[in-house]
């Protein structure tokens, strides 16, 4: 039998030759010594760093964490007995929204403050002592808007159940659908975007975009009853407009076609430049819809279709249709 560690060489020869790879690939051609590798990634003047602003403001960044585990509590008072604890009373649910509700305001007054201090203390040494009263009044115009929120999630459950044959119940669209997951993050993350708040709509959005494969920009306008079937691989653009009773299946992408750049050539941020998409349209999977074109009420986008034209309302888009008619046009691919 043959002796593999024979071949492999001792344990040492390995551990020099990882060691040997190290010192090659240090940066500046330093030898590998740990505190030269600490004080180039803590120095704020090189190359991938210079962007990085928290290196030189003071103030504390918004908590991922804090920010994540506000949202569950949240979910549990937007569906109460659902999500939390899942055995309460009428009297126990007045208690149990009460005193969720007293804790988000706190923890979201704090996490918001510290959004507006990394914006504010960026170019300045002021103390930034306005953000305090700034947050606890965005914090309590939140907390208003969460009854219209609980209003239009309860559109959403109704068009997963109306819109899915295999839906057993509304139950089991609160329960089970990663689209219902991810239309609730979105519209809480939307109020808080509609408020200006830095950094924890996008901490918001992305989380669920990371459990469901959903992706939808805070930014985005979304109208009441959307539906969004199996879901993984959506996109959702900042500047899309999608109007009420709008279905859309995996795959979709409602992008932008490319981003105009200003005579520096640097991205001109904050245009408008994703579709519209009207009432009662439904796009099937793997469709691509790209720029600021309108979709007409009532049309249906088949699978695959790659569009980047405006169409007409009740209009039926296939494959076959767009590919003629780019090559009609002489637009190509």
């Amino acid at each position: 039998m043959t002796d593999m560690r024979h071949k492999r060489g001792p344990a040492s020869a390995s551990l020099a030759d990882a060691l040997s790879r190290v010192r090659e690939i240090t940066p500046n051609g330093t030898t590998g010594d740990l505190s030269q590798v600490v004080d180039f990634l803590c120095d704020s003047y090189n190359g991938s760093a210079k962007w990085m602003r928290h290196t030189t403001v003071r103030a504390a960044l918004p908590s991922r964490d804090a920010v994540i585990d506000m949202v569950e509590a949240l979910r549990s008072v937007l569906f109460p007995g659902y999500y939390g604890t899942s055995e309460m009373s009428a009297e126990s649910m007045r208690f149990h929204v009460g005193s969720t509700l007293d804790q988000v305001l706190r923890t979201l007054q704090e996490q918001v403050r510290r959004g507006l201090c990394f914006v504010c203390l960026q170019d300045s040494d002021d103390n930034c002592a306005e953000c305090e009263g700034q947050a606890l009044a965005i914090t309590q115009a939140f907390l208003s808007r969460l009854p219209h929120v609980r209003e239009l999630l309860a559109t959403d459950v109704a068009a997963a159940y109306e819109g899915d044959p295999a839906a057993g119940s509304p139950d089991e669209a609160v329960f089970c659908y990663p689209g219902l997951q991810a239309i609730t993050n979105y519209r809480l993350a939307h109020e808080l975007h509609r408020l200006n708040v830095p950094l924890i709509p996008r901490i918001i959005a992305e989380h669920a975009h990371s459990i469901t494969g959903i992706d939808i920009h805070p930014g985005a306008v979304i109208g009441e009853k959307f539906f969004i079937d199996h879901g993984t691989g959506v996109v959702i653009g900042e500047t899309s407009i999608i109007g009420n009773r709008v279905r859309i299946y995996q795959g979709v992408t409602l992008g932008a076609k490319s981003l105009p750049l200003d005579k520096d050539g640097r991205p001109i941020k904050g245009i408008a430049r994703h579709p519209i998409v009207e009432d009662d349209v439904v796009i099937y999977s793997g469709a691509t819809i790209l720029g600021r074109v309108s979709i007409g009420q009532g049309s249906i986008i088949g699978g695959n279709v790659w569009l980047t034209r405006s169409v007409s309302a009740g209009s039926r888009i296939t494959q076959a249709q767009v590919r003629q008619d780019k090559f009609i046009d002489g637009g190509g691919i």
